[in-house]
C-alpha cells in the first residue's frame, strides 16, 4: 500500500485513495498501529476531499474481517438502520420497524448503538425493554434462527473500534465513520435499508452497498434532512435493483397518508421510546403509528418483498392490525437475554 505519508499527500491534493489502500490502512488502525492524531488526520483529510464509495467500502470491508463472527451462517438477512445525527430528536423509529419487516417475513439483522445526538439510540430502547443489546455471538444466532431478528450492537461486534473512538471525539465533526456504522453490519446481508442524513451522500452511500453484494437497496432522506422518511414533506431516496441505480422522490401525498408533523413524532428518554414502540406495535392509532408504517413500507419496498410503496403500507398495516408485529418482540425479548 501507499505509506501514510503519501496518503496523507493525495488527501491534501484532494485526489481520491484506492479501496485497497484504505483497506490497508484500516488495517493498521484496527491493529492499533496508528496514533491517535494519524487518525485524526486521516479522517478529517477524508472528510476535507469527500469520500468516495471505494474509500468507503475499504473501510467497511477491514471492519468486516475484525467483526466477531456468528457461529451460524446467514446469507438472507436485512438490516434497516440509519446515520442518525439529523438533530430531529424524533422516536426509535427505525428500531420500531425493525419488528414489523421480520413479521413480514424478512430476517432481520437490526444494527444500532446507544444514543449519541438523541436521547435515546436503539440499545437504549430495547434494554429498556429488557433485550440484552450486548448478546454475545451464539444468542445473535439463535435469535436470527428462532425469532427471524437480533439485535446486532455495533460495541459487541467490533471491539476493535474502540481504536477510532478518540481520534472521533478529538475531532467532534462529523466524519465517514457516520456513513460506515450502518455499513459495516457483520453479516452479509441480503437487502438493506439505510436512513441518510445528507442526500448528497446518498448515491454514494447505495454504490458502497452495491460494492458490499446487496442484492437490493435503499438510501432514503426525510424533509430537513431526517434519516427516516416523515409525512410533513419531500422523501428523496436512491435505489439499487437488478444491479442498476434510480433515484425517486414522494410525499406523504402521493401516499395517500395523513400529514404529520416532526413535533408529533417527538421521542424523549429510553423508556418515553420504549412506551412509544410498544404503543406502536400494539395498533394503537397516533402519528408515531402512521410515521412507522411509512418507514416499515419502505423497508418492504427496499427488500423486495412489495412491489410498491403502497402496498408495503397495506402490508405494515396488516402486520400491526394482526398482532404478528407485537409477537415478534415478544418472542426477542425471551431469546436475546
Amino acid at each position: 500500500m501507499e505509506t501514510l505519508k503519501q496518503i496523507y499527500q493525495q488527501l491534501s491534493q484532494r485526489q481520491d485513495l484506492t479501496e485497497n489502500d484504505v483497506h490497508d490502512l484500516f488495517e493498521q488502525i484496527l491493529e492499533d498501529q496508528l496514533s491517535e492524531s494519524q487518525i485524526a488526520a486521516f479522517l478529517l483529510g477524508l472528510s476535507v476531499k469527500g469520500e468516495t464509495a471505494d474509500e468507503i467500502t475499504g473501510i467497511v470491508q477491514a471492519l468486516k474481517e475484525h467483526a466477531v463472527v456468528l457461529p451460524k451462517k446467514f446469507t438472507d438477512a436485512m438490516c434497516n438502520c440509519g446515520t442518525g445525527g439529523d438533530q430531529s430528536y424524533s422516536f426509535n423509529i427505525s428500531t420500531t420497524v425493525s419488528f414489523i419487516l421480520a413479521a413480514g417475513g424478512i430476517r432481520v439483522a437490526k444494527a444500532g448503538n446507544r444514543s449519541i445526538s438523541s436521547k435515546s439510540g436503539s440499545a437504549d430502547v430495547l434494554e429498556a425493554l429488557g433485550i440484552n443489546v450486548a448478546a454475545d455471538a451464539a444468542v445473535l444466532a439463535k435469535a436470527l434462527d428462532q425469532v427471524g431478528i437480533a439485535f446486532v450492537f455495533a460495541q459487541t461486534v467490533h471491539p476493535a473500534m474502540r481504536f477510532i473512538g478518540p481520534a472521533r471525539k478529538a475531532l467532534g465533526i462529523p466524519t465517514v465513520m457516520n456513513i460506515v456504522g450502518p455499513l459495516a453490519n457483520p453479516l452479509n446481508l441480503e437487502t438493506q435499508m439505510m436512513g441518510i442524513y445528507r442526500q448528497d451522500l446518498q448515491e454514494i452511500a447505495v454504490q458502497t452497498m452495491k460494492n458490499l453484494g446487496r442484492k437490493r437497496a435503499l438510501a432514503i432522506t426525510g424533509p430537513d434532512h431526517m434519516d427516516e422518511a416523515a409525512l410533513y414533506g419531500e422523501n428523496t431516496y436512491t435505489l439499487l435493483e437488478n444491479g442498476r441505480i434510480s433515484q425517486g422522490q414522494f410525499t406523504y401525498r402521493d401516499l395517500e397518508m395523513p400529514k404529520v408533523e416532526l413535533t408529533d413524532i417527538r421521542g424523549g428518554d429510553a423508556q418515553e421510546n420504549a412506551d412509544i414502540l410498544l404503543s406502536v406495535l400494539k395498533n394503537e392509532a397516533s402519528p408515531y403509528l402512521e410515521t412507522t408504517v411509512l418507514n416499515a413500507a419502505l423497508g418492504f419496498y427496499a427488500n423486495g418483498k412489495v412491489d410498491t410503496i403502497k402496498d408495503g403500507i397495506a402490508l405494515a398495516r396488516q402486520l400491526l392490525a394482526n398482532g404478528s408485529a407485537l409477537a415478534k418482540l415478544q418472542h426477542l425479548q425471551e431469546v436475546q437475554v
